[in-house]
């Protein structure tokens, strides 16, 4: 039996889920892994308010310090509006529970998570989204195009990624892995983007500048006959710029001001 028939195989024996009963994990775990639980839900639930999230798919993954080489991944019945840092389920690298779960997780969708997350020291977190603008950027032959700051702030650090179907490959890893050599930000050609960050905070940043730059660019494309170029060196010098400066934004400005704000909208994503 092949990985996708297992994966079939557990599908079919699951029933719906009626409600969202989640007992706290606060006090239960460390306080560093409680932190860390904290901010990936907490960035789960901007992600549903931007409208970026895809029904219950696409994941966000973080790290938890230690040599077990655990993981956090939401739960694969719930949707991004509902995870809470109890919710998020602890997975080993092949994306199994560690230890008893109410909830069930998607192997098949860690396929790339786990990759990044073992080849790289510096992926604490790693994200990755299916918007529509995402999908129409991994679709253009080019990819993401300089017209805009925000896309010259980011697009040096992309790499990208020959769609190879659903990822439930595990040979793909390798590939996807060498692919994205030490660059924070990918472009999966004709499926969505990925961000990967030293914490959640600065992957969400990451992956906020290249949504928000394939959304410009799609808008751009379609409103304009001939679009406006940046004059020689600029969007090189752009670069520079968001590799110096997005993390100190995202790790002292930015991403505290989005978790104030997902304590305003529901604070429950912390529980």
């Amino acid at each position: 039996m092949n990985r996708v028939d297992n994966i079939n195989r557990g599908m079919a024996d699951l029933k719906p889920l009626q409600s969202v009963d989640i007992p706290s994990l606060k006090g239960k775990v460390s306080d560093e892994e409680w932190a860390i639980r904290v901010d990936l839900a907490a960035a789960y639930r901007m992600v549903a308010y931007h409208g970026w999230d895809d029904l219950i798919f696409t994941h966000l993954s973080a790290r938890i310090p230690g040599p077990e080489h655990q993981f956090l991944l939401n739960p694969y019945n719930l949707m991004f509006e509902e995870v809470t840092a109890s919710s998020l389920v602890k997975v080993d690298v092949h994306g199994n529970p560690v230890g008893p779960t109410p909830f069930i997780t998607n192997p098949a969708g860690f396929t790339i998570h786990s990759a990044i997350h073992m080849a790289r020291e510096d992926a604490h977190a790693v994200m990755h989204l299916h918007t529509p603008a995402g999908q129409a950027v991994a679709a253009h032959s080019e990819g993401l195009l300089p017209l805009t700051q925000t896309a010259m702030l980011v697009r040096g650090d992309l790499a990208f990624h020959d769609y190879e179907g659903v990822a439930t490959d595990l040979e793909e890893r390798e590939r996807l892995v060498a692919e994205l050599g030490n660059k924070s930000g990918m472009i999966l050609r004709n499926h969505g983007t990925l961000a990967v960050g030293g914490n959640v905070g600065e992957c969400f940043i990451k992956l906020y500048f290249i949504e928000r730059a394939c959304q410009a660019q799609i808008m751009a494309l379609s409103a304009a006959d001939q679009c406006n170029s940046p004059p020689q060196g600029t969007p090189e010098l752009a670069a520079e710029q968001g590799t110096a400066g997005l993390k100190v934004a995202a790790n002292l400005l930015a991403w505290p001001a989005l978790k104030r704000k997902a304590y305003r909208l529901d604070p429950s994503f912390a529980s």
